[in-house]
This record gives structure tokens, sequence and C-alpha cells, in this order.
């Protein structure tokens, strides 16, 4: 995943921090979608895909944060955006 690459070479005390926090909301997104695909009922389905935009909009604000900390380029941060 990019995201995981990009993340790579943010500061190591950032591990438990801004870097952990990036990959668990970007790996929930994709994993909140094939768990709720696989749900026997739409209602089900649906909640997950809330969960999946709930998500999105972690990761995109903390890959909003990163540049201003100086962790991402602005080239990198438009890239994953």
């Amino acid at each position: 995943m990019f995201l995981y690459k990009k993340s790579r070479n943010f500061p190591k005390e950032e591990v438990y921090g801004l870097t952990g926090q990036i990959r668990r909301a970007a790996v929930s997104i994709p994993s909140n979608l094939a768990e709720g695909q696989g749900r026997k009922s739409t209602k089900e389905f649906i909640n997950y895909l809330s969960m999946v935009l709930g998500s999105l909009r972690e990761v995109e604000t903390q890959v909003l944060i990163a540049p201003r900390l100086n962790y991402l380029k602005p080239e990198e941060t438009k890239a994953i955006l």
C-alpha cells in the first residue's frame, strides 16, 4: 500500500502515534468493506459502509496533519488524497 510505504518515513517516535493511527484506519477501510459484504442483510452492509466512510475521513484528516508536521511533502499528500 502506498500509504504504508510513505508512513515508513515518519519519525520512529510516531510508531504508536500518527503512523499507527493512519495505518490502522487505512487497513480498516477494505476490511470493513469485505466484512460488510459478507453479512446477510443489506442493513448490516450499510452499517459497515458507514464505518468505511468514517475510516476514510479519519485517514484524510491524518494525511492532512502529516505535512504540517513535515512528515509528507505536498506532492505526496496530494497523491495520497
